[in-house]
């Protein structure tokens, strides 16, 4: 499996936010977004074990295993088994391009799956089936940066029956009341949160 990088921080998007979690991070993305803030992750890597994996995770209870793109990694279902088998509660973050058929289904593994947008230059790639394998735990994150992304994604929610969490947050990740106000006078039922490790960070790496 590639790895990219593995750091201790807070999850800082979602549901999930403001928890101390161990992130593994891999390497190689199949996608290009305009907006991309891991473009690091996008290729090269170091090669390790399941095993090798499993003893940089340690005692971490919260587990966020995102990239790059995880699912490119082929032994990424037997690495999400393990750490279910180890009593690790896991995130899986995936870019909604590849099919989430082979994702465990386990009661500790919350798929946190991107819907591309428009700025992004990447909403052609999105497999859209995925939609109907989420369920409650789940979430679908899409990331807004101006009015046609918004009603791209308004018009995803009417046209599919999500039953996952859905979150709204601001490209760049900070400047969130516009799209809060937006939000609000649409009376959409979705979540607008920001991301948090860019609040208190900015854009470090590994955190």
């Amino acid at each position: 499996m590639m790895i990219c990088e593995y750091f201790r921080s807070i999850q800082g998007e979602g549901i999930m936010i403001g928890i101390p979690t161990f992130f593994v991070r891999t390497a190689g993305c199949n996608l290009r977004c305009s907006w991309c803030d891991t473009a690091y992750a996008q290729t090269g890597g170091f090669e390790a074990s399941i095993d090798e994996i499993m003893e940089h995770v340690g005692d971490s209870v919260n587990v966020c295993v995102t990239g790059g793109e995880p699912l490119l990694q082929k032994d990424m279902p037997e690495l999400l088994r393990r750490l279910v088998r180890n009593g690790k509660e896991v995130v899986l973050e995936t870019n909604g391009s590849m099919d989430l058929s082979d994702v465990p289904d386990s009661p500790h593994i919350v798929i946190s799956m991107d819907m591309k947008c428009p700025s992004s230059g990447m909403q052609d790639h999105m497999c859209m089936s995925n939609l109907r394998i989420l369920g409650g735990k789940d979430q679908v994150k899409f990331i807004i940066a101006d009015n046609r992304d918004l009603y791209h994604a308004v018009k995803i929610l009417e046209d599919n029956q999500i039953r996952a969490n859905v979150i709204f947050s601001p490209v760049g990740g900070v400047n969130i009341k516009p799209l809060a106000e937006d939000v609000v006078a649409r009376k959409l039922n979705v979540r607008v949160l920001p991301q948090l490790h860019k609040i208190i960070w900015g854009d470090q790496r590994s955190v």
